[in-house]
């Protein structure tokens, strides 16, 4: 989704005037940077949490005035109508490209779920009731989210990190899913190509491994959460025939 500056302007203004929404929330560090997220809270709670990722072709800009992927115009138009109907939301930042490859967007997004599920109390919502929505990029991102173990580090120091990232819903819009299928965004969010070759050689590669582990098709088992996927069949950027896959993987689970 492009945004013009004066969309972007205007969403930081409501953002800013908005005194439901505890904003800038470290939910973890990443070598002296910090990882931050909104924290949209409605007046009538239901004691639900929705962690929402923005679409941004899991890319940031570079320069040190950007606006927030976390409170930009795509995350607000989302959170309002999911606010409104007394769920808490949490809108995230997550490392991009072109700085940051795979797997770092994936380890933000399941920091910011261990985050929520620890901080369950303080939130107000149910540590055992945590869905995840997004739309292309981000649709990927939370597909990551319901289709990965996501088990906590039982030994781990920080606190944190012993929660489980798994979450118990997912709303995927035109989610890319298949990089495989998706060569040019395998090629630049994995930060890699498929090796060309016969298919006994080239499953052999890490170049391989890795586009199979960034999928979350390939993650997909019997005990993953409900999805619900929506997507245009006259999508340019993300074809249909991802979620027709993802449809298919998921019934084939019986998810």
């Amino acid at each position: 989704m492009k945004l013009s500056l004066l969309a972007i302007l205007l969403a930081a203004a409501a953002l800013a005037g908005d005194s439901s929404v505890q904003s800038n929330v470290v939910y973890g560090m990443y070598s002296g940077a910090a990882l931050l997220m909104d924290v949209h809270r409605p007046a009538n709670p239901n004691g639900y949490g929705v962690v929402y990722v923005s679409g941004s072709g899991w890319t940031s800009p570079l320069a040190y005035s950007a606006a927030p992927l976390k409170s930009n115009a795509q995350s607000l138009q989302y959170a309002k109508p999911l606010v409104e109907a007394g769920y808490t939301v949490f809108t995230v930042n997550h490392r991009s490209l072109p700085r940051f490859h795979y797997p770092a967007a994936v380890d933000d997004v399941q920091r910011a779920v261990r985050f929520v599920r620890h901080n369950a109390a303080n939130f107000g919502i149910r540590p055992e009731r945590i869905g995840a929505a997004g739309g292309s990029s981000g649709g990927h991102l939370v597909s990551m989210l319901g289709t990965l173990d996501g088990k906590g580090k039982e030994d781990d120091p920080d606190p944190v990190e012993r929660e489980s990232a798994k979450v118990q819903c997912v709303v995927a819009r035109a989610a890319p899913i298949d990089f495989f299928r998706m060569k040019a965004a395998g090629i630049s969010f994995v930060g890699m190509a498929v090796p060309a070759g016969k298919e006994p050689e080239v499953m052999k590669t890490e170049e391989y491994r890795t586009y199979r582990e960034a999928s979350p098709v390939f993650h997909v088992t019997p005990d993953d959460p409900p999805f619900l996927l929506m997507h245009g069949d006259k999508d340019q950027s993300v074809p249909f025939a991802q979620s027709e896959e993802m449809e298919k993987a998921l019934k084939a689970a019986g998810v």
